[in-house]
């Protein structure tokens, strides 16, 4: 029986992982869920499963749920992770969303034979803490994003130095073919043509901000210079991503818009008998007809972020993640416009306070989280006071 750690299986990703375990539910023992405030769901994830340890992050909700369930393990926090489970685990899923899910993954490392990691701004922000902790723990890691997932399935045989070129594709996202108006409520922004996911994903999708969190968590993961990256606009999102190498071969990996797909492959990985998702049959209309675009610089003005982003791994990936983690909060409770994000966070990562980042290499975690509050109080202040002028 495969024991299995989900963090965030309220969540999207969290929850898709569930599905594809109760197929075979037989064959998994879920040890460990963990959400931040739906308590709810997890109620019926812990039932359905027969979980015996929660992790529930918010203060409230914590008390609430230890006084319903008393005969559950019902914790506040990730510390002391080896008073709350024995043993190493077979698989985790981290999937909680922002830098919060960066210390549950640093810590959950030394408990799980392999990690799946579908949080960005984890791999974005501490990289570096990351990497030691798989490589003391003897920890396997597989990257979950269906891009990440694409290119790190085909150059498994190949040194980096045989990379030729990696291009990411983005679907352009609701407003492709439509003129940004100056009144995009955050209900249009967040109705993704061809994925469902989380509204701060969505938003992100819609500004391309997305793509340019993904060629930096490639660029960490994968060790390839950034020169070496590029993006291409494909609506319908069957092209995850292209690999050419210096042999002449080029990979193009294609799949259906279904997190389902690297989510089971990266838990049966290595397995004769796995329990394959149905997937759709090779869509030939598709590929008779990529329709790949070269990106609008004026529509999607982010990508001119590519410009500022370091050789090296550096604090200034934690400076643009946490301005646009709090932009896209202040757009979903209607306090900017949609364009201001990409306006915003180009104001922002050009002033002295914070372009300095860029020569200062994370240290620790501590110093992150405290860096990422700072920026996101700077952000919001700087952004009301504007808004108000």
């Amino acid at each position: 029986m495969k024991k299995i750690i989900i963090l965030g299986s309220t969540g999207s990703i969290g929850k898709q992982t569930l599905e594809i375990i109760k197929k075979n539910k037989k064959n998994f023992k879920v040890v460990l869920l963990s959400t931040d405030k739906n308590i709810n769901l997890i109620t019926k994830q812990i039932k359905t499963f027969k979980v015996k340890n929660v992790v529930v992050t918010n203060n409230k909700k914590f008390e609430i749920l230890k006084k319903k369930l008393k005969k559950i393990n019902i914790f506040p926090d990730f510390e002391n992770l080896d008073n709350k489970i024995k043993g190493k685990v077979d698989y985790t899923m981290s999937a909680i969303s922002g830098i919060e899910g960066l210390r549950p993954t640093i810590n959950i490392i030394k408990k799980t034979k392999r990690i799946a990691i579908a949080n960005k701004e984890s791999i974005i922000c501490g990289w570096g803490l990351i990497q030691k902790e798989l490589k003391k723990n003897k920890t396997e890691f597989i990257p979950v994003d269906s891009e990440h997932f694409s290119i790190w399935s085909v150059i498994n045989d190949f040194n980096t130095s045989d990379i030729e070129r990696i291009i990411l594709t983005a679907s352009g996202g609701p407003f492709l073919n439509k003129k940004i108006r100056s009144n995009i409520l955050p209900n249009d922004a967040i109705k993704h043509p061809n994925w469902v996911m989380g509204k701060k994903i969505s938003i992100d999708s819609a500004t391309l901000m997305n793509k340019i969190f993904e060629i930096i968590e490639a660029k960490k993961i994968f060790n390839v210079d950034l020169k070496k990256f590029d993006i291409l606009i494909h609506p319908k999102s069957y092209i995850h991503a292209i690999v050419k190498f210096k042999n002449g071969l080029i990979k193009i990996i294609a799949h259906d818009t279904n997190m389902k797909i690297p989510i089971s492959n990266s838990i049966y990985l290595g397995e004769k008998k796995q329990n394959f998702i149905k997937s759709k049959k090779i869509d030939l209309n598709t590929l008779n007809y990529l329709n790949f675009q070269k990106i609008n610089v004026k529509k999607f003005p982010v990508i001119k972020i590519l410009k500022k982003i370091t050789k090296k791994n550096s604090l200034f990936d934690t400076v643009l993640v946490s301005i646009n983690d709090e932009l896209v909060d202040l757009f979903l409770n209607s306090k900017i416009k949609f364009s201001e994000i990409s306006s915003k966070i180009w104001l922002l990562i050009n002033l002295p306070f914070l372009s300095k980042f860029k020569h200062q290499k994370p240290k620790n975690l501590a110093q992150i989280e405290k860096l990422n509050e700072f920026v996101r109080l700077k952000t919001r202040t700087l952004s009301v006071i504007s808004k108000k002028k």
